[in-house]
């Protein structure tokens, strides 16, 4: 939100208006935006939910401590969700299809936590949501998102293209082509990829295309 309001600023030469460009600048502001929200309403959140004996009903389960957690308020996820949700739509480019997919992951998901919640603690039933009802909600969250990053044109990923040929250097932006240490010539390009990284790992790069190959030609578009 305030990206896009100082991007406006910056078309009319508002001073400092650029800052808002740099990522890093407007993380350092969401991190210190959320930890202000979370300490400043964190306590109060908790309060209130304690006031309203909003808590969850401990099991006697024979467990040594077991009575001290009696009475502790429940539905505190909305102190996380409001931390991040709230940071996020302030500083962040609304218009990125990564930022809106995050946006509906938070909410999705916090949204069946609110639900087990609820049922657990006003229909007084201790089991909560049906698991069965979770991984539903799970499952159909993660094919959403899984359709709309297939789908999207937005989402893309920066591949190393090597040049074979002195023809199609001229087709290519000079100042975007380099070279590796044996002499050849590459560059980077923004391409539709099925491929992802996998963190932690030497040959980190899979591809989604041997899971979707069934799609035929279309698989790796």
């Amino acid at each position: 939100m305030l990206y896009h309001l100082f991007d406006y600023f910056d078309t009319l030469d508002l001073p400092g208006a650029g800052l808002f460009h740099y990522i890093s600048f407007r993380s350092a502001l969401a991190i210190i935006t959320s930890l202000v929200l979370s300490t400043l309403f964190g306590k109060r959140i908790i309060n209130y939910l304690r006031k309203k004996q909003i808590s969850e009903e401990i099991r006697n389960l024979g467990l040594s401590g077991q009575a001290e957690k009696k009475g502790t308020p429940t539905m505190g996820g909305i102190i996380i969700l409001g931390s991040i949700i709230i940071p996020t739509i302030l500083f962040a480019k609304l218009n990125n299809v990564y930022i809106l997919l995050i946006l509906v992951t938070t909410i999705w998901l916090g949204g069946i936590g609110f639900i087990d919640d609820y049922i657990k603690i006003f229909k007084k039933n201790k089991k909560g949501l049906a698991g069965k009802f979770k991984i539903l909600g799970q499952v159909s969250l993660g094919l959403v998102i899984g359709l709309i990053l297939y789908s999207n044109d937005k989402v893309v990923i920066r591949e190393k293209q090597f040049i074979s040929n002195s023809e199609e250097i001229g087709l290519i932006d000079q100042e975007i082509i380099k070279e590796t240490a044996d002499g050849n010539l590459y560059y980077y390009k923004d391409v539709k990829s099925t491929k992802t990284t996998i963190p932690f790992l030497k040959n980190n790069e899979f591809d989604y295309k041997s899971i979707v190959g069934w799609f035929g030609n279309n698989a790796g578009q």
